[in-house]
């Protein structure tokens, strides 16, 4: 991945119609309506302050980033609104040239200044707006927009050029207008139609049904989009509602689609499945703010008794899960899986688990169980399945008894955001697979997605080491010592790591999902096109 990020540093950025054509080697077709199942209503309007494909999936193709990551190479990063940017050398600073004449979708100019008040408000949000990606930019300490077109970014330290690149190549980092900002007191959370430059608008809304999008026919990289519209259906994630909307042909494409599903279309001719590994954790969250969960003695044997290969077999025929700990299990960070495996509270044969987990009980106070726990579930077939079975575990091995409260996935996000729950399960998502990215914003006090309230003065002390050290052996070694100061006092209780199922039509073209990390960065839509 590095090296595919730092082959384009410095070089001049280039239109995505003239990148992707292993996309569409056919002569391709344009128009038509792509129908496009996924997810639930979402929860808001505002990507910068969501961490939820809810709302990423639906409101991307309105707008524009800065840079973007190449559909036909990913995860090479190409440019998007910039048009060429430099370095400089000691990586400290980092310019922009903008495409000139790019427009909004009200019809006003793109400006440096347009970039420059999004990126502040990412980069350091204003009162009253959380941004969970704000940790991408905690070295950006000046953002100027030197003229009309060219927009600067100083950083107070360096940071490795290819970490750069990815963060303002992210999907979420949409550029909205300064004067929607400014109107709208940086809040954008409930203003459903955002002005965008981005290559699709929004046409039509049927609330928990269908988003319409048509065709920006003043799209500023001119030939794009290929289609003329996209209806967005909502369904829920690896629901048979979903499933069955595909096999019918209902619809074109879906995404977060059920394994028995994703099997049944790849044995259907004209139909085509795979799955990817996805940005994101799935696991229960514990408010270390109310008592006993404050005691880290409780979490950890909380932690432990979760038999991580049944939780992910639970789901088999739901979602295709993973065994992993705090970091992504198939990046280069990770413990090696026949490491973890040894490891207790990950082996296949949980009797060491569970004996160490009753002893740290009993040493904390609460040797006969603890009762009464209000347990948060999302609306989502998986985390109910899941919900249940730890419920279980924790039961029979514990003696702790909780309740389960499941919620539609807004209130799940209101309620884990101001405390309002012991146990929390679903799932949350970061950027980038570098530590330096989702450690602060999971795991760091006061990061924007930790949502257990976790604090650990010595695993807050190492973040900086980890951010700042360039030779890769000492930076893993640091990152491991990380890792096991979460495993004696967990900071969310991991049930596994998500991969997806995107299920399609042979004759929707122009994608590329076997290669993707994850669905935020790759939901443009811009070069999808129908064959038929």
């Amino acid at each position: 991945m590095i090296k595919a990020l730092w082959g384009l540093i410095g070089a001049a950025a280039f239109t995505l119609s003239g990148a992707v054509s292993d996309l569409h080697a056919q002569a391709l077709k344009k128009g038509g309506t792509l129908q496009f199942a996924i997810s639930a209503e979402t929860p808001h309007y505002d990507p910068h302050g969501s961490d939820t494909y809810a709302t990423l999936d639906f409101s991307a193709p309105f707008y524009s980033t800065l840079l973007r990551f190449n559909l036909d190479k990913y995860p090479e990063v190409m440019g998007d609104l910039a048009d060429s940017w430099t370095v400089a050398p000691d990586l400290m600073s980092y310019t922009f040239k903008l495409h000139p004449g790019v427009k909004f979708h009200n019809g006003q100019d793109l400006t440096a200044e347009d970039v420059k008040a999004t990126y502040d408000r990412i980069a350091k949000p204003p009162a009253g707006v959380s941004i969970p990606r704000s940790t991408l930019f905690t070295t950006v300490s000046e953002i100027n927009a030197r003229d009309k077109y060219t927009i600067e970014f100083k950083l107070s330290e360096p940071r490795p050029a290819s970490f750069m690149m990815a963060a303002f190549a992210s999907g979420w980092n949409v550029i909205f207008r300064k004067k929607t900002l400014e109107d709208n007191n940086y809040n954008l959370r409930r203003l459903v139609d955002i002005p965008g430059t981005g290559p699709f608008r929004s046409q039509r809304r049927v609330e928990n049904e269908v988003w319409v999008m048509e065709k920006n026919k003043n799209y500023w990289n001119k030939g794009l989009p290929y289609l003329d519209g996209i209806e967005f259906y909502h369904a829920l994630p690896f629901s048979p509602e979903l499933g069955s909307a595909l096999l019918s042909n209902r619809v074109d494409y879906g995404r977060i689609v059920d394994p028995v599903t994703s099997r049944k279309a790849k044995a259907t001719p004209g139909m085509s499945s795979t799955n990817f590994y996805q940005s994101v954790i799935q696991g229960t969250w514990v408010n270390s703010k109310k008592k006993p969960l404050d005691d880290p003695r409780v979490r950890r044997a909380l932690h432990l008794v979760f038999d991580k290969p049944v939780l992910v077999d639970v789901v088999k025929d739901v979602a295709p899960m993973m065994v992993g700990g705090f970091i992504y299990p198939f990046s280069e960070f990770a413990t090696p899986k026949d490491e973890l495996a040894k490891r207790v509270g990950y082996q296949a044969d949980s009797t060491a688990a569970i004996k160490e987990a009753k002893a740290l009980l009993a040493a904390a106070g609460h040797a006969n169980g603890i009762k009464g726990l209000d347990f948060l579930v999302r609306e989502v077939a998986s985390f109910k399945l899941w919900a249940q079975a730890i419920q279980a575990m924790l039961q029979q091995a514990l003696n702790i008894e909780t309740k389960l409260r499941t919620v539609v996935e807004s209130v799940w996000f209101d309620d884990v955001k101001t405390g309002n729950f012991d146990l929390a399960v679903g799932a949350v998502v970061s950027t980038l697979l570098d530590p330096s990215d989702y450690f602060n914003a999971w795991y760091k006090k006061d990061g924007p997605q930790n949502y257990g309230f976790w604090d650990n003065e010595k695993f807050n002390a190492l973040l900086p080491k980890i951010d700042s050290e360039v030779d890769p052996a000492k930076r893993l070694a640091v990152i491991r010592e990380a890792e096991m100061i979460m495993e004696q006092d967990p900071p969310v209780l991991p049930i596994c790591w998500e991969k997806i199922n995107d299920v399609w039509y042979d004759y929707v073209k122009g994608h590329n999902p076997y290669e993707y990390f994850g669905i935020y960065d790759c939901v443009r839509f811009d070069t999808f096109w129908l064959d038929k």
